[in-house]
């Protein structure tokens, strides 16, 4: 494994990419590198900087990529980032002519959409960077409702805890089902997760959502708040039926499908009315209300005020506490 850190990458995505190839190429438990080996590469061997400050110094220049079975790219914070190192961009581009399989983690599969390394593959992200996907690059169809994605010579991962899911994947591949699950015993995690595993979708109310299916519906809605898919669609993506959809969302949610939907509208117009100067109007449209009248009297019913009131409160200082922690949530 070659690994290539972006500025402010994800040390969690990197650290838990290593720790399983460390437990799994190990013999015993002191860490020998016997079955998987690796080399952190940077240009010169400059340390790179995680996002939290923390600086990792590589164990070599960028090498020939021959020499890899994987060339990891992890990402990080995705915005104010300076360009691409010329070298870096080269160097993948090279690795990719070689037909070495490269593997962006995190927002690392945003470098590699950048440098042209994805066209007509699938890319997960994750869904706390899909809308700023969506703007990148508008020609690509990026998936933010599985943990990772492998096509071909490309594997992309939403990153977080799902990076061990897929180190694990690639351990199984090549060294064996016992060996990934020795090392992910060691990390106190009790299974790997597929591929096709729901991400954890973003939180309507106070508690998790322990179903894949609603989770993914979930995931969907908050993708399409614009122009709501219907529920028929939702449950069609799911591979159920509609009324099967609405038993599950009414057992895990206890309310139905177009409740939770209509919810995730009206707290992203909240964040855009306490964030934003659009109009009312301009909200309603944006997120696929029938018309201004209409949004406001969804918006009552569910904060108690109209949206001018809610917006006049929420312009002032202490009306604005913890509006902004809603904002990636949506946006």
């Amino acid at each position: 494994m070659g690994f290539v850190l972006m500025h402010n990458f994800t040390l969690t995505a990197f650290s838990s990419f290593v720790d399983v190839l460390r437990l799994a190429g190990d013999k015993g438990d002191r860490s020998r590198p016997i079955d998987c080996s690796w080399q952190v590469m940077s240009p010169g061997r400059r340390p790179a900087r995680s996002s939290c400050g923390i600086d990792i110094q590589p164990t070599s220049d960028l090498t020939d990529p021959a020499g890899f079975d994987y060339i990891v790219v992890v990402g990080g914070l995705l915005h104010g980032m300076p360009p691409l190192a010329p070298a870096i961009g080269a160097y993948l581009t090279r690795a990719a002519k070689a037909g070495v399989t490269l593997v962006g983690v995190c927002t690392g599969s945003f470098v590699l959409c950048r440098l042209g390394l994805m066209a007509q593959r699938k890319c997960c992200v994750s869904w706390y960077h899909y809308r700023d996907f969506l703007e990148e690059f508008p020609a690509l169809v990026p998936v933010a409702d599985q943990l990772f994605v492998v096509d071909g010579d490309r594997i992309t991962c939403s990153g977080g805890a799902g990076v061990a899911d897929l180190a694990a994947r690639l351990v199984t591949e090549h060294l064996g089902a016992a060996v990934a699950q020795k090392a992910l015993n060691i990390l106190l995690i009790d299974r790997p997760r597929s591929a096709e595993s729901a991400q954890p979708a973003p939180r309507l109310a106070e508690g998790t959502v322990d179903d894949a299916r609603v989770s993914r519906a979930l995931l969907l809605m908050e993708q399409n708040l614009a122009e709501p898919l219907p529920i028929a669609a939702l449950a069609d993506a799911l591979a159920v039926s509609a009324r099967q959809l609405e038993r599950l969302f009414a057992e895990r949610l206890g309310e139905s499908p177009q409740e939770s939907y209509l919810a995730l509208r009206l707290k992203h117009a909240r964040w855009m009315l306490a964030n934003t100067k659009a109009s009312a109007g301009r909200i309603a449209a944006d997120l696929g209300f029938a018309d201004g009248s209409h949004f406001g009297r969804a918006f009552k019913a569910r904060f108690g005020e109209t949206p001018a009131a809610f917006r006049r409160h929420a312009s002032r200082p202490q009306g604005r506490a913890g509006m902004d922690d809603e904002a990636r949530v949506f946006e």
